[in-house]
């Protein structure tokens, strides 16, 4: 019998870890090969981890909750045939269990004092840690002393995930710290634990703990309110051409293509032309750098039916004509729905759009996805009486038009950038060309 070593697959290129949410088999289940073994949760998103081979679950190396990173060993498969390691001459394996002793004995002995001298981490009244840098302070064997100890970029001096990997480069080439916590600490927080003011409702009242994915939004969004200067810029525009237009193709596409034409994908393309314009709103914002994006890769805000928000990202988004774009839009739409999205879907936004006209709305102030500095809201389409000026006088007609709601972080992006962006996203709209071939 040999011993297969399931691992954490890689999920994306910026995807470092995953959380363990459930194991779906149990230690002496049969697998198959393909066969989901658990399921995880990165960020935002939800998946499955199914087995490489045929055999039986023999061990689980972590429990629900905890944090793997990618390429960990979360699971070990018993299979059919003999192991690569039993086919080894036996004096050869002798030499290197003789070499490699010492170096075990030495990470070994480096492990315990790591786990010993990694006491819980916990925010304090002068600073707050994110879950994701406690993980990391975790996994690395940080202590609350050491943590404290470290610059941060953040608002109000908090250590960002960039901080921490600055920090764990040159980590062992800096003096040893006392990392050690007092151990009247420990005590003092579990009392603070044993304390927590319990959830108060009146009779009747019905208690729905938060989902997971709810607790992340939740988190972003206040972290996103506090560290960017968010600042509005509405402007109004006429969609008469485009709303005539796609009744007039909608069905001959749909013929063709075998895609739903919806208004989405004619925004983004008049997004992606405005980016290209003002490159300076397709940044991100790192401490006191500035990083200008090269790709302009945008997010696309879609409501789930739960309640939850996820954001889909088109990928280059300015290389696609309206049918690709089409077809991307309804492809992440779709797969987001039946919660079928990968990790890296999610990753790389440069620029987020949410449509809030999809629910009535006519416009909002939404809020930045970090670490990008602009999202815009599409308001709904109205029908309204309008002044239309021609060569020969002006008068009154029937228009559709909308509003679009521009949030843009301050820090970097002052109202003239932020103004004229979204005037270029109206200019592209009203100048749609009536007699667009598809």
């Amino acid at each position: 019998m040999a011993r297969f070593e399931l691992k954490l697959p890689k999920m994306g290129e910026s995807v470092a870890e995953a959380t363990i949410t459930s194991w779906l088999k149990e230690v002496g289940d049969t697998i198959e090969q393909d066969e989901a073994i658990l399921e995880i949760a990165t960020d935002k998103v939800d998946s499955e981890v199914p087995s490489e081979v045929d055999g039986v679950l023999v061990e689980v190396l972590f429990n629900v909750d905890d944090v793997v990173q990618v390429g960990q060993t979360i699971a070990i498969i018993e299979t059919e045939g003999e192991s690569n390691a039993s086919a080894q001459a036996p004096k050869a394996q002798e030499v290197v269990e003789e070499k490699a002793a010492p170096a075990v004995a030495e990470v070994a002995q480096t492990v315990v004092a790591a786990k010993e001298s990694a006491a819980p981490i916990s925010s304090n009244g002068e600073r707050f840690y994110s879950p994701l840098v406690k993980n990391m302070a975790k996994a690395e064997g940080i202590a609350q002393a050491e943590l404290d100890a470290i610059p941060g970029s953040g608002k109000d001096n908090r250590v960002t995930k960039a901080d921490m990997q600055e920090y764990l480069k040159t980590r062992g080439s800096q003096p040893a710290k006392a990392v050690a916590a007092p151990v009247t600490q420990a005590p003092a927080k579990a009392a603070a634990k044993q304390v927590a003011a319990p959830v108060v409702s009146a009779g009747g009242d019905e208690i729905i703990e938060m989902t997971r994915m709810g607790k992340l939004i939740a988190h972003h969004m206040v972290e996103s309110v506090q560290k960017s200067a968010h600042v509005q810029s509405f402007i109004e525009a006429d969609v008469t051409n485009i709303w005539n237009w796609r009744k007039k193709v909608k069905n001959d596409f749909m013929k063709r293509e075998g895609e739903n034409l919806t208004f989405t994908p004619i925004f983004m393309e008049a997004i992606a032309k405005a980016l290209r314009d003002f490159p300076m709103m397709n940044i991100s914002l790192q401490g006191d750098t500035i990083i200008k994006k090269k790709n302009i890769n945008l997010g696309m805000a879609a409501a789930l039916g739960n309640g939850d928000l996820i954001v889909p990202v088109i990928k280059n988004a300015d290389q696609l004509n309206l049918v690709g774009m089409t077809k991307a839009v309804n492809d992440l739409a779709s797969r987001a729905r039946d919660n079928k999205l990968k990790p890296d879907d999610i990753q790389g936004g440069t620029y987020t759009v949410t449509n809030v006209g999809t629910f009535g709305s006519i416009m909002g102030t939404p809020i930045i996805n970090q670490p990008q500095v602009g999202i815009l809201a599409l308001g709904a389409i109205r029908k309204v009486p309008a002044v239309i000026e021609t060569p020969d006088g002006d008068f009154i007609g029937i228009r559709y038009k909308m509003f679009l709601s521009h949030s843009y972080d301050h820090r970097v992006v002052n109202g003239a950038l932020g103004g004229q962006f979204v005037k270029a996203v109206k200019d592209y709209l009203e100048a749609w060309d009536a007699n667009r071939e598809i």
